[in-house]
């Protein structure tokens, strides 16, 4: 499942100046709550590798790695001890894949009868499918943890759908150069249509879609479910490469165990 906040948002220019060479690595750990249990991320960043780990409030972990030098992205399952490995021409192919099928729908939906198409639309749209990108007016000043930040309200097509609340990189001690890997990262998923990435388990670490700063808390309304990240923690620490490796003894299974057995084979 991708990020709440989506894979749209995420690849803006960061606006703040580079603050020098990084360190060996970022640690940021987030809150998220919703309606369902809590969740503690953990993103673990280097100059061309990233980890993201979810737990909840029983520990399980769900791990997503991507390694720009390799080119490749692992979704981990450590209670399960299995891995899927997925490289961009299988990103191509499965887009191809999707791409054909949404066809096909497509082709289908037109033969409905006018009322009937009419009526899905709207459906559609009140899932917010044809959305526009969310845009961002500064409110005021907020305080979260130990930073004072920035409050922006987001609207999208005409209606309030979130706020987030940034502080200048520089407060965390972290820079543009820090940041690198999620460039490689969003080339790296180019070619994913939407409905691939829906199937995904999170690749959104970090929005970055404020234009001013980086987002400690963020506040999001989509069909009427609310969720809040907030970062609770920011520091830079010394990565082992076994962090951004799957464990030994895991067992590899088929990509098309990332999306859950959809649209590859017939009748699926």
């Amino acid at each position: 499942m991708v990020g709440f906040l989506g894979l749209a948002a995420l690849f803006p220019p960061f606006t703040a100046s580079a603050i020098g060479q990084p360190a060996n690595g970022i640690l940021i750990v987030q809150r998220v709550t919703s309606e369902r249990d809590p969740l503690t991320k953990r993103v673990q960043i280097q100059a061309t590798r990233i980890r993201m780990e979810i737990a909840g409030p029983n520990g399980a972990a769900q791990v997503s790695i991507f390694d720009g030098g390799k080119q490749v992205f692992y979704i981990v399952d450590p209670a399960r001890k299995t891995y899927v490995e997925m490289t961009k021409a299988d990103i191509g192919r499965m887009s191809t894949i999707v791409q054909g099928k949404l066809a096909e729908a497509q082709a289908q939906f037109e033969k409905l009868p006018a009322e009937q198409r009419a009526g899905m639309e709207a459906m559609m749209k009140g899932r917010g499918g044809a959305a526009a990108a969310p845009r961002y007016t500064r409110t005021g000043s907020d305080k979260v943890g130990r930073w004072t930040c920035d409050k922006y309200d987001l609207t999208q097509d005409g209606q309030k759908v979130g706020e987030v609340c940034t502080v200048n990189p520089t407060t965390l001690g972290i820079g543009t150069m820090d940041f690198a890997v999620l460039g490689q990262m969003a080339e790296f998923f180019s070619t994913m249509t939407p409905q691939m990435a829906s199937q995904l388990p999170v690749v959104s670490p970090i929005d970055l879609s404020a234009n001013a700063g980086f987002p400690v808390k963020t506040v999001m309304t989509i069909a009427g479910h609310t969720g809040t990240m907030e970062v609770i923690e920011v520091e830079r620490q010394t990565f082992s490469d076994s962090l951004f490796a799957v464990p030994a003894g895991f067992t590899k299974q088929d990509i098309t165990a990332a999306m859950g057995g959809r649209w590859v084979g017939p009748g699926r």
